[in-house]
């Protein structure tokens, strides 16, 4: 009789330290694959693991239970039950979703908008006439038409784009423009007709994309960025005191630029004239159709 025991407590023993082998496996393989798949975050899901069963299963299954919580740690599912989510993960994954308002892209346009009132403070120190302060403000002018030229393609290129460059970003670009014209207006060395065809066909386009912006966007042009660039050379030219030949060669540039501004904003005319009767047949369009 004392031998019957014995053997039914052998297979016993015998079952549960195979479970216990198996459950040491199932958790070796775990924190292995949770290691190599998420690094030390995955170790620590795979050492919350209560048992290696991964679930009611009764018999634990080393092989399953490493798949099945590796699976989860690589894919970035969710964490087994009873593992604690790690702190701050939401927080960092909206980091990374968005862009916060103080990057390099925008830092550039508020030094723009920092650099109007200064430049105009340069542009009318002693009369507006003194030769050095107007090779300052030409520096200050310079500076803001350069960070013009990177802020937009490094909020592209690297995600930077924000609701406040948005609104910013034009914003700077017509108040430095606009400052200029006025001054230069103001001391008599450009005239008004100039300073009022340029501001207003700037107002006028950036008043047309809102128009039409319920049937699309109206793309840049490389003529309207060859009219940008020519203005800023132009302008920045009577900024300077220069004298002789290259005071008649700002006057032809500025004649080159006042052309570019009138010719790109007629053809900005034209696309959204295009624009708007595109959409209008296509709304048109999906209309007869949902209706047939």
């Amino acid at each position: 009789m004392t031998g019957v025991p014995a053997a039914a407590g052998g297979p016993a023993r015998a079952n549960g330290a195979a479970a216990a082998s198996a459950q040491a496996t199932g958790a070796a393989g775990v924190a292995a694959h949770g290691q190599s798949a998420a690094g030390p975050r995955g170790a620590a899901v795979a050492a919350s693991v209560p048992d290696g069963s991964g679930g009611g299963s009764g018999a634990p299954d080393a092989s399953g239970a490493s798949g099945g919580v590796a699976g989860d740690v690589a894919s970035g599912g969710g964490a087994p039950e009873g593992a604690k989510p790690a702190r701050g993960g939401k927080i960092a994954a909206a980091a990374v979703n968005q862009a916060s308002v103080w990057n390099i892209a925008n830092l550039l346009t508020m030094l723009r908008l920092v650099l109007v009132p200064a430049f105009v403070a340069l542009m009318l120190a002693d009369g507006g006439y003194d030769p050095a302060w107007r090779s300052l403000a030409w520096a200050a002018f310079a500076i803001a038409m350069i960070t013009d030229l990177f802020d937009g393609h490094l909020a592209r290129a690297y995600n930077l784009v924000t609701d406040f460059g948005k609104i910013a970003d034009p914003i700077a670009d017509k108040a430095i423009m606009g400052a200029a014209l006025i001054c230069l207006s103001a001391l008599g060395d450009l005239p008004w007709w100039v300073t009022a065809v340029i501001l207003g066909r700037e107002l006028g386009v950036t008043l047309l994309r809102f128009l039409v912006i319920r049937y699309g966007v109206i793309p840049a042009s490389r003529g309207g960025k060859l009219k940008t660039l020519t203005q800023g050379v132009a302008v920045g030219m009577y900024v300077l005191a220069l004298t002789g030949w290259l005071a008649t060669l700002r006057f032809w540039v500025m004649a080159a630029a006042v052309v570019l501004t009138v010719v790109t904003g007629l053809d900005y005319v034209r696309q959204a004239i295009v624009l708007r009767r595109q959409g209008i047949a296509e709304r048109k369009a999906a209309l007869e159709e949902t209706e047939g």
